[in-house]
């Protein structure tokens, strides 16, 4: 599956930040401009998928399995750490999508610069590309900062993730979609000028889902 750099398979809502948090509400006509963001129907990307993340036939969600799986050892696979892209990659614009978590397992959502590594082992941080929160087996909650982790303590486990992106702005945010509660902010993101995908890493025994 190719990638995509606009928001062409997505729906186009307006939106509004108010006080770190999005809110959004729904708009049929118009493009991607400066006045609006595009909620994407990601996909993932299996020729980045770890070995023992098992994908679903459509793409859209994404489980750890305990048999290693035989797959291509092309330049885009994660071999150590259980990490999956997304298809889509971004080098403007304003993007948003969301996640389902659940309430259990461990697993870690955000984005990352296309430059990211794959092999070995990775900085999940901006040092090394990547911008996301973790969930912790015990149920706590991380924005992977650097040069430490900054606990999150959050009033409700959220279920579903969103994840916006202000490619321009270098801005990553994440909200909980069924409290509407921001999460976490990073401070202004450097991308280099590279394109940035959605990123994905999914421990033992849990399941991600992507929102249509």
């Amino acid at each position: 599956m190719g990638t995509q750099d606009t928001c062409s398979s997505g729906v186009r809502l307006r939106e509004a930040l108010r006080g770190g948090a999005l809110r959004s509400r729904s708009s049929r006509s118009g493009d991607c401009g400066a006045e609006r963001v595009c909620v994407l129907k990601v996909t993932l990307d299996p020729a980045t998928a770890h070995p023992q993340l098992i994908l679903s036939e459509n793409q859209k969600s994404v489980s750890w399995g305990k048999a290693w799986q035989h797959l291509p050892k092309n330049p885009e696979r994660f071999d150590t750490v259980d990490c999956v892209l997304g298809c889509e990659r971004f080098a403007s614009g304003r993007h948003f999508w969301e996640v389902d978590v659940g309430d259990k397992g461990a697993w870690a959502v955000g984005v990352a610069r296309e430059s990211v590594t794959r092999k070995g082992r990775i900085s999940p941080n901006p040092e090394g590309g990547i911008w996301a929160v973790e969930r912790w087996w015990r149920g706590e909650y991380i924005a992977l900062t650097s040069p430490d982790w900054t606990p999150l303590p959050l009033r409700s486990a959220p279920r579903r993730v969103q994840v916006y992106l202000n490619y321009e702005w270098g801005q990553v945010t994440f909200s909980a979609a069924d409290t509407n509660a921001l999460i976490f902010t990073f401070p202004l993101a450097s991308f280099t000028g590279e394109k940035v995908h959605p990123w994905f890493r999914v421990g033992e025994g849990t399941q991600l889902s992507l929102r249509s």
